[in-house]
């Protein structure tokens, strides 16, 4: 049996939890929530972790975080020196020290991203292990109550009206700690454009009251050749996601996560896209 631990409860951790139990295969190790009144008459009570610290007891093979970007921060490196960890919410990797650390710590143990809404991840691995990859801008357009933004963002965005507005135009590195909750998509194409980085690969946000029934990701991708002359090698592609208006999450992204979690396995050491 492959035994997994779910830290977070919300919508998509419900999601998984329920996958997991319905699947022979699979085995839930244990389920962690800040709030633990989410669990009643929901789960066993035998699956609950109260205490996080003490995940190494339940001796799962993956730990997935679907809480908060500050799960990795606390506990990313030590899950690894135990077993292989999912990331969740990867906006949290957009600082430096943190990504370094959970590099440092996947020696023995497998850190892996899921893709989300990324279409073509591999692609831009691929491209950037090459040396080929000369620039990534991914764009997300959402309806305004979609977003749960920070700062100066959340100001720009709460004054939206009728028409869309470029929230944001910039290096994803800046934009992950105004937008921890939406831009995961932005973080895993940083990770993947690993010779770009969080400072080199462009984020956009655009807060658009016209889309009510979905979600709007567009990846650019450029490759050899003359960027400023329109002779290099580029690749425009877009995904519309259903979602609900108010939805932070598409409703499309949840059956990627699942489909993730069960490609997360088996690829050793180091950090693997699934």
């Amino acid at each position: 049996m492959w035994r997994i631990g779910i830290v977070g409860y919300g919508h998509l951790g419900q999601y998984l939890v329920d996958a997991i139990l319905e699947n022979p295969s699979l085995e839930l190790a244990f389920v962690w929530n800040r709030s633990k009144t989410v669990f009643e008459g929901k789960v066993k009570p035998d699956y609950i972790l109260e205490d996080l610290s003490a995940f190494r007891d339940r001796k799962a093979d993956l730990i997935i975080e679907v809480a908060h970007p500050g799960i990795s921060f606390q506990y990313g490196a030590e899950f690894l020196t135990q077993t292989d960890y999912m990331v969740g919410s990867p906006t949290a990797l957009a600082s430096a020290e943190l990504e370094g650390q959970l590099r440092s710590a996947a020696v023995k143990h497998g850190l892996y991203i899921p893709v989300g809404a990324l279409w073509g991840a591999d692609d831009v691995q691929k491209m950037a292990q090459r040396g080929t990859l000369q620039a990534l801008k991914i764009t997300m357009k959402k309806h305004p109550s979609s977003f749960k933004l920070e700062g100066e963002l959340k100001i720009k965005n709460d004054e939206v009206k009728s028409d869309a507005v470029v929230l944001f135009d910039g290096p994803v590195r800046e934009l992950c700690p105004l937008a921890p909750n939406n831009v995961n998509t932005m973080a895993v194409g940083a990770m993947a454009a690993s010779n770009l980085g969080f400072d080199k690969v462009q984020g956009s946000l655009v807060s658009d009251p016209s889309l009510t029934d979905y979600h709007i990701v567009e990846v650019d991708v450029w490759g050899p050749g003359d960027i400023e002359k329109g002779t290099a090698f580029h690749c425009h592609t877009v995904r519309t996601n259903p979602a609900k208006v108010g939805a932070v999450t598409g409703s499309a992204t949840y059956a990627s996560f699942l489909s993730s979690m069960l490609r997360a396995r088996g690829k050793g050491p180091g950090v693997h896209f699934c």
